[in-house]
């Protein structure tokens, strides 16, 4: 029997230029509760600082304010750009944070996705991954608490030593993003991290997901490290309603604003550029799961077939769609897709089917019992009677 299949959501998040930020912001954090509420399994936060639609430049700071509204999901930076820091003042802050949630945090790192913020810090786009690998050797050995002394061209570290240990022991979940390059999947094999991808879900996309899990598995093994299925979270873009028809059309709120940034910002999209109709190409070409949870489960399915099995599905939160229609969607995969995949509705079918193989002979058996009591009742009235006549 498969493991079952993890759900959680990718909010980087996207908000169209013309709606206030400040609102939005809280919308976002308004979903988390909703989540926690649907019981999700967790949630990763992204960071971004330029371009004007992803707009939340610290997920630490904003992790921090979701774990104080929410009880149980667990909460990851989605991710942190290790490029951008000092890696002992990474180190030091998600410790913090593993403490102030206790656990329920995630730590998700990469290179940085957007040209524009590596431009903005003067940072050479060739050298963003380069810089992830160099954080990553400092800031694990400081989770593990080892003591670090390393000098590279960017960062200067002596004698550092974390002077808190992370609240979870020995160290909390970590997840490092693969898109289409092997670099990711490196990382995350040399440290026995799980896999975050964000990539695409088309037969294409998933064929490069499946090579770059073989290399983060072989990497692991070369390092004396393990990865397992669990860790490897696949993301897709998700949009429910309960016909496929009005999920089409719920997404004419905000797929073009969202392509349009796209293809303005993002270093990569996977619709072609020059489309006459992009949101025709998103439902033609597996760039979308658009429809009711039953499409749901059959493309989720095909994701799983694919790749051989997974750890977790993450939909990527989007706002094509109206708010409500946003929650409603989260609502109808939590209700209706997430079970199928956990086995939660398995003991109930088994019942049920049961009950259906069996109701034929109970239903004569309860008929026997009731003309039984009837007859003992019409006995006892019988020999009552007799009595009284005595």
């Amino acid at each position: 029997m498969p493991e079952p299949l993890g759900f959680g959501v990718f909010l980087a998040p996207f908000h169209a230029l013309h709606e206030d930020p400040t609102q939005a912001l809280h919308r976002d954090l308004e979903l988390i509760e909703w989540f926690d509420r649907l019981g999700l399994d967790e949630v990763w936060v992204g960071e971004h600082h330029s371009g004007g639609f992803e707009i939340i430049p610290a997920p630490e700071v904003f992790i921090a304010a979701a774990a104080e509204r929410t009880k149980h999901i667990r909460l990851g930076t989605g991710v942190k750009s290790l490029p951008y820091y000092h890696p002992m003042i990474v180190a030091d802050e998600m410790v913090l944070l593993d403490h102030l949630t206790r656990g329920r945090v995630m730590f998700g790192v990469g290179p940085g996705a957007l040209p524009t913020d590596a431009h903005h810090m003067g940072i050479d786009v060739k050298d963003q991954r380069r810089r992830m690998a160099e954080s990553l050797e400092v800031i694990v050995p400081l989770l593990e608490g080892e003591t670090v002394t390393r000098e590279t061209d960017w960062f200067t570290i002596r004698d550092a030593r974390l002077q808190m240990q992370p609240y979870t022991r020995p160290k909390m979940e970590m997840a490092v993003t693969s898109i289409r390059s092997p670099a990711g999947a490196i990382e995350a094999g040399k440290y026995g991290a799980g896999l975050l991808v964000l990539g695409g879900t088309s037969d294409d996309a998933m064929a490069y997901h499946v090579k770059n899990w073989e290399v983060c598995q072989e990497t692991a093994a070369e390092h004396g490290r393990t990865v397992a299925r669990d860790q490897w979270r696949i993301t897709a873009w998700v949009h429910l309603a309960e016909t496929r028809e009005k999920a089409i059309s719920d997404i004419d709120h905000g797929f073009l604003d969202w392509f349009e940034y796209s293809k303005a910002i993002l270093p990569g999209t996977p619709i072609p550029f020059d489309t006459p109709d992009p949101k025709q190409y998103a439902l033609d070409n597996q760039v979308a799961i658009i429809g009711t949870p039953d499409d749901a489960i059959r493309e989720i399915e095909r994701m799983q077939a694919a790749a051989g099995g997974f750890g977790k599905l993450l939909a990527l939160a989007h706002n094509w769609a109206p708010f409500a229609d946003v929650k409603r969607s989260y609502e109808l995969l939590a209700r209706y897709v997430v079970p199928h995949f956990t086995g939660n509705l398995d003991a109930r079918r088994a019942s049920y089917d049961f009950g259906t193989e069996h109701i034929e002979e109970m239903r004569k058996d309860v008929g026997a019992a009731v003309e039984s009591s009837q007859r003992a009742y019409a006995a006892h009235r019988k020999s009552k009677g007799a009595k009284a006549a005595e």
